[in-house]
């Protein structure tokens, strides 16, 4: 029996930024859509293009708008969609210019700075004078290794507005992580923070520039940013062939009336990374109108985000959803960012943030929630949250205990929105709206415009039965590319191969008889401790290190409503396996990857199943120890070393 948890009421419905978008496509295309989601639903996926130039117009983006809607393909990626637009993305997200609230920063230990949009718009001009200035063009890459900070903001959009590629990684990727990504895409100007802390803890990341600039001989610019509301650390690197400046120095810059070219929909925006299960992590590079598009139809649609409105979500630059946040600017609503551990000295550490801030979206990960249940599982309303109207949840799926915790401790009446998407598509392919209730363990339905849908092995619809996410029509925040893939060989393989011209999501989810979904974890071998997507090759690359270990196989277990890392080895001989080996392996990985990447468990196994051809099998060791069925066992050089890794002691608690 589905259990129905929440639903907005009438009023809420009729004042929502749906049912003005439901109004304004009814007086446009002389449509009846009977406040129905599924209605909107239907004719957003069966006219893409009436759809899509439709959010162009109801969200007021700034830009000019081509009359040809779409450009139709019959490959799949190569569909565009408002050819010959162009716009400013940048332009877009400085939305306004005013001594109204644009952005607040709240660091772990306390410190907290504001900054109104005429600061911001101010800021923006000095930065891209700086860029401009540094002769970095069009098209160049701008990397950032940034705390979730103003300054990443400023720096991101500053770059946007010329037409100049961004990629950020969070100060808790290792000196390997970020050159794993970094080298592979050539930046010119890296900007760095002297220091960043985690529950409590100083972490110096200067000394971690020689070797990066050592590995990136591309980068001839490096801004050194002081962590916010501290002084900067003393350094006293210097480089003939980099330039080393401080961010008080760009803040420094003549100040110029800020210019907005126009560049073209695809203009590249941004390098996001896959999680580097096979190797070095894909470049993922996304198209700057695509990602606009699709965020203000998700922001103001789905999330009912309006102007005056403050957003939170707890992401670091690391992931997809701090692009997802600072966009959110471009609604004319602010944003509160949150640098640290969302548990430092306090559990409910972000719901205090919530009150005080007067939160209206207050967006967390599953894990978080889950968590905060073991912790405070009594917490009975304690904050008032009175302008909190939306809770998103994302990253891992929301358990029914924690779709119940949010409704008996947080708030009765909130959105609660389960949503789920990915680093690929920069956004969501399922998430919440207001027409319809919210169901005990179900995301309410698909996102408009979005033909999801779960398909069997043969490419077959399911409903109520396990299955491959799938997505059956183009949209415009496909990615553009990977970076450097000849042929789009690489993009083609991840994307198209498992399905004709049909985008595989490598999600293993469900639908259910409501049209909600519910996502059951990743189909691939990609880890998901947290909600946050991992490369076991990562891992691997630091194992390989340690001369006790002959070799490795790394999984993802389900356990506790999560994910948990479980590392299995295989000793070399006259080589023992104790505490202090194991407490080595942990500090290495977390030193050399990031402490998300530490395995909970280490266990010691007498072989590691392969395939004929010799590659190791990580999803027959998954599914043996969580007792699933193994497909394609004869594909197995050594089926029966799996026999090993069943009814483990070590795993069951």
């Amino acid at each position: 029996m589905k259990q129905k948890l929440w639903e907005a009421s009438s009023v809420q419905k009729k004042n929502s930024l749906l049912s003005n978008y439901e109004q304004f496509i009814s007086k446009k295309f002389k449509k009846n859509f009977n406040q129905k989601y599924e209605n909107i639903l239907k004719w957003s996926i069966k006219n893409p293009g009436d759809f899509w130039s439709s959010i162009w117009d109801f969200s007021e983006i700034k830009g000019f708008k081509s009359k040809l809607k779409i450009k139709k393909s019959k490959t799949f990626y190569k569909n565009k969609f408002l050819p010959n637009s162009k716009l400013n993305f940048a332009e877009n997200l400085l939305s306004k210019n005013n001594k109204n609230k644009a952005i607040t920063f709240i660091s772990e230990n306390g410190f907290r700075e504001e900054k109104s949009w005429h600061e911001l718009n101010l800021n923006v001009s000095k930065i891209s004078q700086f860029l401009k200035n540094a002769k970095i063009k069009k098209g160049d890459r701008v990397a950032a290794y940034l705390p979730n900070s103003i300054e990443a903001v400023e720096v991101f959009i500053a770059s946007s507005s010329l037409g100049m590629i961004w990629s950020s990684c969070s100060p808790d990727f290792g000196v390997k992580g970020v050159v794993e990504r970094f080298s592979q895409i050539n930046p010119k100007v890296l900007f760095v923070v002297d220091k960043y802390f985690y529950n409590g803890k100083t972490i110096n990341v200067l000394e971690r520039v020689p070797l990066i600039l050592k590995k990136i001989p591309s980068i001839k610019y490096v801004v050194i940013v002081n962590y916010p509301g501290e002084k900067y650390l003393n350094s006293k690197y210097k480089s003939k062939k980099v330039k080393v400046l401080k961010w008080r120095e760009l803040t420094k810059q003549k100040l110029e009336k800020m210019q907005f070219p126009k560049f073209d929909f695809e203009q590249e925006l941004a390098i996001l990374y896959s999680s580097g299960t096979t190797g070095k992590p894909k470049c993922i590079c996304h198209r700057s109108g695509g990602v606009l598009l699709q965020h203000k139809k998700e922001h103001q649609l789905h999330c009912d985000i309006k102007e005056g409105d403050n957003v939170f979500y707890f992401t670091t630059c690391g992931w997809m959803m701090w692009n997802w946040l600072v966009s959110v600017l471009a609604s004319k609503a602010s944003i509160v960012l949150f640098d640290g551990s969302p548990m430092y000295k306090k559990e409910d550490l972000l719901l205090k943030i919530a009150e005080k801030e007067k939160i209206t979206l207050f967006g967390i990960s599953a894990k978080y929630i889950d968590t905060l249940r073991k912790f405070k599982p009594t917490l009975k309303y304690k904050y008032k949250l009175k302008k909190l109207r939306t809770i998103c949840s994302t990253g891992s799926p929301l358990s029914n205990d924690g779709f119940n915790y949010v409704y008996e401790n947080i708030k009765k009446n909130v959105h609660l929105s389960s949503i789920s998407g990915g680093t690929d598509i920069v956004s969501c392919f399922v998430l919440g709206n207001l027409f319809q209730p919210v169901i005990l363990g179900e995301i309410q339905n698909k996102g408009l415009g979005m033909n999801v849908d779960v398909f069997n092995e043969k490419g077959e619809s399911l409903k109520n039965k396990k299955g491959e996410l799938v997505c059956k029509n183009p949209f415009p925040s496909m990615p553009l590319k990977f970076w450097n893939d000849k042929n789009n060989i690489k993009f083609k393989n991840t994307y198209f191969n498992n399905f004709l011209n049909t985008w595989y999501h490598g999600d293993y989810a469900e639908i259910k008889k409501s049209g909600g979904f519910i996502i059951h974890g990743r189909s691939d071998t990609t880890l998901n401790p947290g909600g946050v997507r991992l490369g076991t090759a990562e891992i691997y690359s630091e194992v390989e290190k340690f001369i006790e270990i002959k070799e490795s196989i790394v999984v993802g277990q389900a356990w506790d409503n999560d994910v948990r890392i479980v590392l299995f080895i295989v000793l070399n001989t006259k080589h023992i396996f104790n505490e202090d080996l194991s407490k080595k392996i942990k500090t290495q990985i977390r030193k050399n990857a990031s402490p998300r990447h530490v395995p909970s468990k280490i266990i010691v196994v007498g072989d590691i199943p392969r395939t004929k051809n010799g590659k190791i099998v990580e999803l027959a060791v998954k599914n043996t120890i969580e007792g699933n069925e193994i497909k394609n066992k004869e594909a197995l050089a050594n089926p029966r070393v799996l026999d090993q890794y069943k009814n483990l002691k070590e795993l069951n608690y």
